[in-house]
């Protein structure tokens, strides 16, 4: 049997510079996220994922708000987060904004709900990062009770018990769907197994296929727990020209920035274009090339890892608009019908 792959965008609404190098304003970048998503719509992509930062280099702190207007533009994608910091917000609000979104979209609401590597959340509404494990692993709990519908009983540290609470709209289908972000810890991705969720990997730097070891953990506790197969996914950067060339030189200027920006705070060292090249070679995590050489590296990390679902985080850090629209329509267009070809190629040869 054919192995079914979702494929999918996510952008943190990177605010991005003009053809000419000025700074796009924060207004501008929400709009110009929204025509990203109704282009991937009319090519066919399966997904379009939002993230949720606060700070000036991102320009999406509401991503509920934009998945709604892009809801009214569009048909058939499915609409979601990528992530919802949930540690840093309310679980009941974030099942009713996205149960709102779900009835508008009739249906094709998504949530990934994760920690978030960024922190900036936390004082902004209050919470102590002394407290960050807590408040996930709470909020989380909870989040888990509601998107299985119906009334909630809960109790916990962080807020007053909850008991047969009935929380409103309830989702059409009666369950929300919900996935969790992980990057990289063995419990989280037991975690995930434990709440019957579907698992997102975020592979953002080196060779993808050492996560297979958390795939097959994933697996083998769901077997544990007698759940069902549930789907994985992977989210990772990456870039898309008419050429190997183009695709890197336009792209690296702008990804290196990000990098040192972001890095600043961190302590990461400035990235170099060695080091980019080989994060673009044939074994890295960033899929930039041609939609040849994207297709191939794509075809290779979903049948190593064996995933149902690749999320392509698109936006990268201050490259224009203009080359991320030409991005989206070569992943839609050309990469997928190619990996597509790809991936039954691979099937029938180990049958």
């Amino acid at each position: 049997m054919a192995h079914i792959v979702e494929f999918g965008l996510d952008t943190f609404g990177d605010v991005t510079v003009d053809l000419e190098g000025n700074p796009v304003p924060h207004d501008q970048v929400l709009r110009n996220v929204a025509a990203e998503a109704v282009l991937a719509d009319q090519i066919g992509l399966d997904f379009f994922g939002i993230g949720e930062h606060h700070r000036s280099d991102f320009a999406v702190s509401s991503p509920e708000v934009l998945l709604g207007a892009i809801a009214a533009q569009t048909k058939n994608i499915h609409l979601g987060s990528a992530v919802t910091v949930l540690s840093s917000d309310d679980p009941i609000r974030v099942f009713q904004k996205f149960s709102t979104l779900d009835a508008v979209s009739q249906g094709r609401a998504e949530v990934i709900v994760g920690r978030g590597s960024f922190t900036e959340s936390f004082p902004l509404f209050g919470y102590d990062l002394q407290d960050y494990e807590k408040l996930f692993e709470e909020k989380l709990d909870l989040f888990a009770h509601l998107v299985h519908g119906g009334p909630v009983s809960w109790e916990g540290t962080i807020r007053p018990a909850l008991v047969d609470q009935e929380v409103f709209p309830q989702t059409a289908s009666g369950k929300l769907k919900t996935w969790i972000g992980v990057g990289g810890s063995p419990q989280s991705v037991v975690r995930a197994a434990q709440y019957g969720l579907p698992l997102m990997l975020a592979i953002i730097g080196g060779d993808p296929l050492r996560f297979r070891p958390y795939v097959d953990l994933y697996h083998q506790a769901l077997t544990q727990l007698d759940l069902p197969v549930l789907p994985i996914g992977q989210h990772s950067p990456g870039f898309i020209a008419a050429t190997d060339e183009e695709a890197k030189n336009l792209m690296f200027p702008h990804y290196a920035t990000m990098h040192e920006r972001i890095g600043r705070t961190r302590g990461w060292p400035p990235l170099s274009r060695a080091q980019f090249e080989h994060e673009a070679g044939p074994e890295g995590a960033l899929f930039a090339g041609s939609p040849e050489t994207v297709a191939v590296k794509l075809a290779r990390s979903i049948h190593g890892l064996g995933i149902s679902r690749f999320d392509l985080k698109y936006s990268l850090g201050t490259l224009p608009h203009e080359h991320l629209m030409e991005s989206i329509r070569l992943y839609g267009e050309v990469v997928v019908p190619r990996v597509r070809e790809l991936l039954s190629e691979m099937e029938s040869n180990t049958e």
